[in-house]
């Protein structure tokens, strides 16, 4: 298999991780660095990503993810948000694509009409949109943390509107998903079998 074949099969939701190594904040940007490398629709980048490291922050996250102790073990919890209002954002997050001579003017101008288009007033879209970009996000998320021999876990099981409120989000956040990541703690399941390709995979 090649690496990132391996890294694929190899990663498996934890739940159990060794409290005492901690990551740094060099070590926590990196991953956030390659999460942003995930695909989104005119390279919105329409997420952002909040770090639950210190003591303080794990306790006041833990009883708003229902008391699951991976929370206070992990050595970080991301708190993946997806950001609305993509017809504000696309000039802003497609001007260095154009700057770069990636794109040129036109299909600058072309892309910027399309998405304020399709998204101004369109909240159902526009949330669909942003819960898309953060879970394409999180997974590249955990695909970097299994390189870097760092163990992780995908959380639906929290309170959203609770966690928006103590963590300070915006009204064009929303709180897609909790992911978990640290050095493992030993006990943890491994990968769990999949569904035969023949069984999810219609070839037409």
């Amino acid at each position: 298999m090649s690496s990132i074949a391996e890294l694929i099969k190899s990663r498996a939701s934890a739940n159990s991780y060794d409290p005492s190594k901690p990551l740094t904040r060099y070590e926590i940007g990196d991953l956030v660095e390659l999460a942003t490398h995930a695909p989104t629709a005119f390279n919105l980048q329409n997420w952002r990503f909040i770090a639950v490291c210190s003591d303080e922050a794990k306790a006041k996250l833990f009883p708003l993810a229902y008391n699951q102790q991976k929370v206070l073990d992990a050595s970080v919890t991301f708190i993946v948000c997806g950001l609305l209002g993509e017809d504000a954002l696309i000039a802003s997050s497609l001007k260095p694509t154009l700057d770069a001579g990636i794109i040129d003017q036109a299909t600058f101008d072309g892309w910027v009409g399309a998405a304020q288009g399709m998204y101004k007033g369109n909240p159902s879209l526009q949330r669909d949109e942003a819960i898309r970009s953060a879970s394409l996000a999180a997974m590249t998320l955990m695909l970097a943390a299994q390189d870097k021999g760092l163990v992780s876990c995908p959380m639906i099981g929290f309170n959203p509107t609770a966690v928006a409120q103590a963590f300070g989000l915006g009204d064009g956040e929303v709180p897609v998903m909790l992911i978990t990541v640290g050095h493992t703690g030993g006990a943890n399941w491994p990968p769990k079998p999949r569904k035969p390709v023949a069984e999810v995979l219609a070839v037409v």
